[in-house]
């Protein structure tokens, strides 16, 4: 009888040893779990920084390209003029214009190619502008790159250029579910839009 009443009294003990066990493992699943769900609330905030930020580093580069171009073909014409009324002899003149000629002529088409191309932002807004339903970044991303295959365009630049457009309130972002869409967002105040050229002028 007594060791009967012993192995009881032990196994009472290791039952009330893993209730106890279970209970805390259940309180510190609760606890990182809270954890966990404020660290991924914290880290999709920091995404969404994180793209908007990129874009208007791409906003800017993209000026300061511009910027650079017009400069870089400002200058030619001013050599081209210099030259001409600088020659004393009509075969130096017409040698150096000749020579000239090639350097001037492709100067205006790389300028006009570079000009001509649409940015990505203006790729992105017009696709956009066509649609009359929500569009995720992957299908933006898939028609831009059937379109203009030359550009090889990742989805998360796509991604990153619609997050730009949405802080520029040209594009409004929706979430259905887990996924995100987006749609363009048209501009039905023309006399607002007139005014700043009116005052700029």
């Amino acid at each position: 009888m007594s060791e009967t009443s012993t192995t009881t009294e032990v196994a009472s003990q290791y039952a009330a040893q893993v209730a106890a066990d279970l209970e805390s493992n259940a309180k510190e699943q609760e606890r990182i779990g809270a954890e966990v769900a404020t660290l991924q609330e914290r880290l999709t905030a920091l995404q969404h920084d994180h793209n908007v930020l990129v874009n208007i580093q791409q906003a800017l580069a993209g000026a300061t390209s511009v910027s650079a171009a017009e400069s870089t073909v400002v200058p030619s014409p001013s050599k081209e003029v210099a030259a001409e009324p600088a020659g004393g002899k009509r075969t130096r003149t017409k040698k150096d214009a000749a020579k000239k000629a090639p350097a001037t002529d492709a100067a205006p088409k790389t300028a006009a190619t570079k000009s001509s191309a649409p940015t990505l932002v203006d790729l992105v807004r017009r696709h956009l502008a066509t649609q009359h339903e929500p569009r995720s970044a992957a299908e933006v991303s898939s028609a831009v790159n059937q379109a203009h295959p030359e550009r090889a365009t990742r989805t998360t630049v796509v991604r990153n250029t619609l997050e730009g457009l949405v802080a520029k309130q040209q594009a409004q972002r929706t979430k259905q579910g887990s996924s995100v869409y987006y749609t363009a967002i048209s501009a039905q105040e023309p006399s607002a839009a007139s005014e700043p050229g009116t005052e700029a002028s």
